[in-house]
């Protein structure tokens, strides 16, 4: 019989690392949604790493603006963004302040809480599909941008804490370029999976918007 997942939340420390130390080992941590409706819970399986100002993928890489202030803040906290005018993702943040690095959650499988995600994802044809892809977990979870700056550190009373988890063992960790990101940003590969989990989102490479005429 395998061990259950430990619960035990994880510390400020965990995030004051270097970006793509922390992006692999997010994978197998359990993050845990609370809201009135009740609790969601999300294993992680795959994520993708953005380096600041040193990366030109990343939101922060021409600097401090209102959208992606919390990147510069302390690590441990939400980043929490709108894209195409349609969706949310959930970064978390790493690195000392100012740093703005941050970890993009692209999937997961919900282990608490499917129904509720469910009714929130009624589009999903099955519970592989509840979370997976930043923008569907984001709705499964209940993400918006009143959780941005969210301190996934302060405890229990918290929206959002991440919970040690399993952690995922190196030789089961994929790695290759991000999703959809272009330009020099491209030649980045700092996406990683669980290999073999069915709740990863297939990779797609950056398509360039075409402009109306």
């Amino acid at each position: 019989m395998s061990a259950r997942p430990d619960r035990t939340p994880l510390s400020r420390s965990f995030f004051d690392r270097p970006v793509l130390t922390v992006a692999p080992d997010l994978l197998g941590r359990v993050l845990v949604r609370r809201t009135p409706d009740g609790p969601v819970e999300l294993r992680i399986t795959e994520v993708e790493a953005y380096e600041g100002a040193a990366d030109p993928g990343s939101h922060a890489y021409r600097g401090r603006t209102d959208r992606n202030a919390s990147m510069f803040g302390p690590p441990g906290h939400a980043y929490v963004y709108f894209i195409y005018g349609m969706w949310f993702s959930l970064n978390l943040v790493c690195g000392p302040p100012g740093h703005a690095s941050g970890v993009l959650l692209r999937a997961g499988e919900i282990t608490v809480g499917a129904d509720l995600a469910a009714k929130r994802r009624l589009s999903a044809r099955n519970p592989r599909e509840l979370a997976k892809g930043p923008a569907r977990l984001a709705t499964a979870l209940d993400i918006d941008r009143s959780l941005d700056g969210t301190d996934l550190c302060a405890g229990p009373d918290s929206p959002l804490t991440l919970l040690t988890g399993t952690a995922t063992p190196s030789d089961l960790v994929g790695n290759g370029p991000r999703t959809g990101v272009g330009g020099a940003g491209a030649a980045h590969p700092y996406r990683y999976w669980i290999t073999g989990d069915p709740t990863v989102s297939p990779y797609r490479p950056h398509a360039p918007r075409r402009r109306s005429t």
